[in-house]
């Protein structure tokens, strides 16, 4: 009876043990339609993103993969319901800047980003502008700076908002070119470029792709970018790091899951964002949108999860950034 007692419990333990072992054999996975969790309203490059993503591995996976939007708090809560979903593979996030910068900026989150959630794949970058109403007597950094200082608390950039990667370049720029310009946030790049286009505001930091036709109409001069190497697409554009070293910013758009899904799975969801994000159809429109085309390893993805988390919790700090 005993005998029989203790086979009945490893049959039992052997049953609960099935699901996951079942989804970390990459043959076994999808059984079923896969979630997608965008954490903002539809519209915009990210969303398109997404669906593009969801359309490549909707075909590649034989399932269908459903965009969710779930927006809100800064994308805290699309980012919260990916963190409690079970790691069985069966959702995952989009994420963006924001999810580097929150940990930062926002002193209770509803999730630990770094325990509760792993990156599975980086999908592109793209890269801030520094631009300039073509009135303001600066062409680089050089002289922006020199200016700032002649000009201390004079000089403004407009961003697309508190507490985005471009707001943070900017406070980013202050503390290490030891200048100080105000910031001016808006509610959106539109907003923000129209009062820089209309000269109100002289400086503008933006995502390349976004502000870049002002630039080829001359309503708008771009002074460097923020990234740490040149844009494959802009290589004549200057960095900032050329006159300040050590100086980076970037937007990174990624795919992440719940911790937990099991390592084979999860490497092999990886592979293959970075299939369909290499297949001519994504990596070229991606192209298009002014973005550049990654497909990472979850390694690898992970390591600028962290790294951009260090660096924004500094530039936070120093310069005292409180969240609205």
């Amino acid at each position: 009876m005993n005998r029989f007692a203790a086979a009945r419990r490893g049959l039992l333990a052997a049953a609960c043990l099935l699901p996951l072992w079942a989804a970390a054999q990459p043959g076994a996975w999808p059984a079923k339609p896969v979630k997608l969790i965008v954490p903002f309203a539809p519209g915009g490059p990210t969303d398109l993103v997404a669906r593009l993503l969801a359309e490549r591995l909707q075909a590649q996976w034989g399932q269908p993969v459903v965009v969710d939007y779930k927006p809100g708090a800064g994308t805290m809560l699309g980012t919260d319901f990916v963190a409690k979903s079970a790691p069985d593979g069966y959702t995952l996030g989009m994420a963006i800047t924001a999810h580097m910068i929150n940990p930062a900026l926002q002193p209770k989150l509803p999730y630990d980003t770094t325990k509760d959630l792993v990156g599975v794949a980086q999908v592109s970058q793209a890269h801030f502008g520094l631009f300039a109403h073509p009135s303001l007597p600066v062409s680089n950094v050089s002289e922006l700076i020199a200016y700032a200082k002649k000009n201390p608390g004079k000089l403004s950039y407009a961003t697309p908002g508190m507490g985005t990667g471009t707001h943070l370049a900017g406070e980013m720029l202050n503390h290490m070119a030891g200048i100080d310009m105000v910031h001016v946030p808006y509610k959106g790049s539109a907003a923000a470029q129209q009062d820089v286009l209309g000269g109100r505001v002289p400086l503008l930091f933006d995502v390349l792709f976004s502000s870049m036709p002002f630039v080829k109409d001359g309503k708008l001069k771009v002074i460097a970018l923020s990234s740490p190497k040149r844009a494959l697409a802009s290589p004549d554009i200057p960095l900032v790091a050329e006159t300040v070293p050590g100086f980076s910013a970037m937007s990174f758009i990624g795919v992440i899951a719940p911790a937990g899904v099991p390592r084979p799975l999860l490497n092999q969801i990886s592979a293959d964002i970075g299939k369909a994000v290499r297949s001519t159809e994504l990596s070229g429109r991606l192209v298009e949108l002014g973005m550049e085309p990654v497909g990472s390893s979850p390694e690898a993805y992970d390591a600028v999860i962290r790294s951009e988390i260090d660096k924004w919790s500094r530039v936070v700090k120093a310069a005292n950034i409180k969240p609205e």
